[in-house]
């Protein structure tokens, strides 16, 4: 087993405070707009359009990302509404991050009124930069004790040992819990899968594979599609381990919009893409 001792956060007030998912998230945005940027300069784009597509994006992410979390915890903000707004305690959905900055950064592409083909392009730029944001995202996870998971007895699990950890929660609440995944009368050296660390794995393979198939596809657009399905296909695995709320049919929230993203990208490679050599 693994232990897992860090405190969460890196400092924090009652104002506001700075944890460490925070903190590689930033890096995560910083590395993914410097990789955007330097394939977009070989094409002879203006760093101003990359840095204020790139501004809505972000922005669009975070609230994309606060949304989903707070909709898959719908019960705990409607009684506390003002946590809404505390988004430096925790709580974002990675899916949010995604699709918000999809649609926040294409829609100010319109609005400059790039054409089709040139958003594609810009989509296409952003894809591995995505997965190596996300991968230094989850290095943050990692540290925080992020993502309640089922236990296990493989000898790479992890456990949690810092008491504000956010992995603690998940084993001295044991409502829900006797399903089988994390069974009472486990105790905090539990040791449960670290899914942080599996979802890492599958971004940096991914982002090795999209690297390797670069400008090797037609149209534009179709290796974001090629990312969001591989994505979606990480993620929808991954999710199994995870104790996230269960909808019906044993499905989480995004068990759900890993679904319709992996369906809608598979379509769209079959329909539209080729092989560009």
């Amino acid at each position: 087993m693994i232990k897992i001792p860090f405190h969460p956060m890196i400092f924090e007030t009652d104002i506001i405070g700075l944890s460490w998912h925070g903190f590689f998230s930033v890096i995560g945005v910083i590395a993914a707009i410097y990789m955007v940027i330097k394939q977009s300069r070989k094409d002879g784009i203006e760093d101003d359009v990359i840095f204020n597509v790139a501004s809505w994006g972000v922005i669009g992410g975070i609230i994309g990302a606060r949304l989903v979390h707070i909709a898959d915890h719908i019960d705990y903000y409607i009684d506390n509404p003002i946590n809404f707004l505390y988004i430096w305690r925790g709580g974002i959905g990675l899916w949010g991050g995604i699709l918000g900055g999809l649609f926040a950064g294409v829609a100010y592409a319109k609005y400059l009124q790039l054409d089709n083909s040139l958003i594609g392009r810009l989509m296409d730029f952003a894809a591995p930069a995505l997965l190596a944001a996300q991968a230094i995202g989850r290095i943050g996870d990692i540290i925080n004790g992020e993502h309640c998971s089922k236990a296990t007895d493989f000898f790479f699990g992890w456990y949690f040992t810092n008491p504000s950890s956010p992995g603690m929660s998940c084993i001295t609440n044991s409502e829900g819990w006797s399903n089988g995944n994390f069974p009472i009368g486990t105790d905090r050296l539990t040791a449960v899968h670290p899914a942080a660390l599996y979802e890492f794995i599958w971004d940096i393979i991914g982002l090795v594979i999209l690297v390797l198939f670069r400008n090797k596809f037609k149209p534009n657009g179709s290796l974001f599609f090629i990312y969001l399905a591989w994505y979606s296909l990480g993620r929808f695995l991954i999710q199994w381990v995870r104790l996230d709320r269960v909808y019906f049919w044993g499905l989480q929230e995004a068990h759900f919009i890993a679904i319709v993203c992996f369906l809608f990208s598979v379509a769209f490679l079959s329909i539209k893409t080729r092989f560009s050599n």
